[in-house]
């Protein structure tokens, strides 16, 4: 399920982060952060490791629509958030066909925002 080098270099990287954002409290930070976990294989593969990772976090798994939404385990740590997401192939599908035609179509350009000032009668 991990490999061993990129998994230290990623933690190394995030207490890094963590004490570099300690010693500079004038850099802002958001209010809530998360580390997401992509599942890949066949549905039956990427629901199975999910089951798993669930079981390792102590939590359930969060299946708003299993056929056609993302399968989910989460824990919380305060505002950061680790979640394991597994996304079906009928989802996965669904979204390649939704984004087809991104950038095929080119708005007008605006050269100015709506004025606020005027209503129509």
């Amino acid at each position: 399920m991990t490999a061993t080098a990129p998994r230290a270099a990623l933690i190394k990287g995030l207490h890094d982060l963590a004490a570099f954002l300690e010693a500079n409290p004038e850099i802002p930070v958001p209010d809530f952060s998360g580390l997401h976990y992509f599942a890949r294989g066949t549905d039956t593969e990427i629901r199975a490791e999910i089951d798993t990772i669930a079981a390792l976090l102590g939590t359930e798994t969060d299946a708003d629509d299993p056929d056609h939404g993302h399968y989910r385990a989460v824990v919380t740590f305060g505002p950061v958030e680790y979640t394991a997401v597994g996304i079906p192939a009928a989802s996965r599908a669904r979204h390649v066909a939704d984004t087809s035609y991104a950038g095929c179509i080119d708005p007008d350009p605006v050269t100015s925002a709506p004025s606020t000032s005027t209503r129509a009668a």
